[in-house]
């Protein structure tokens, strides 16, 4: 198993536990209200799971999949990590947000030079 499929595992696991969570957990539900964002949660939650089966359903069909959903899932999580970093959360407590980010940005990245080549 090479980086990007660890990636992708990664990735995938992370938003299907985070979306069913951002729908589902009243803990969720007082950090969207904390956020300043409580409108936004079930989107959010329905966003993640979407990514999620975006990178699911492309590993094993469509690579383009892949590219859509890890570059739309690199923006959520930079909003995330913008959010908390404007309400003052701490930088640890921003620290996932902005990993996640990065994975996504990695995996788009290599997406996209693998759909060029």
């Amino acid at each position: 198993m090479n980086i990007l499929s660890i990636a992708l595992l990664l990735s995938s696991s992370a938003f299907l536990f985070y979306g069913i969570n951002c729908l589902l957990s009243q803990k969720m539900k007082e950090e969207f209200t904390r956020f300043g964002l409580g409108k936004q949660r079930m989107l959010t939650g329905y966003l993640q799971l979407l990514g999620a089966f975006g990178l699911i359903v492309g590993y094993f069909f469509s690579p383009i999949l892949i590219f859509v959903a890890s570059t739309g899932l690199t923006l959520l999580m930079l909003s995330g990590f913008a959010v908390r970093i404007k309400i003052k959360d701490s930088i640890l407590e921003s620290l996932p947000s902005l990993i996640f980010a990065l994975i996504n940005l990695y995996i788009s990245i290599n997406y996209y030079y693998l759909m060029a080549a």
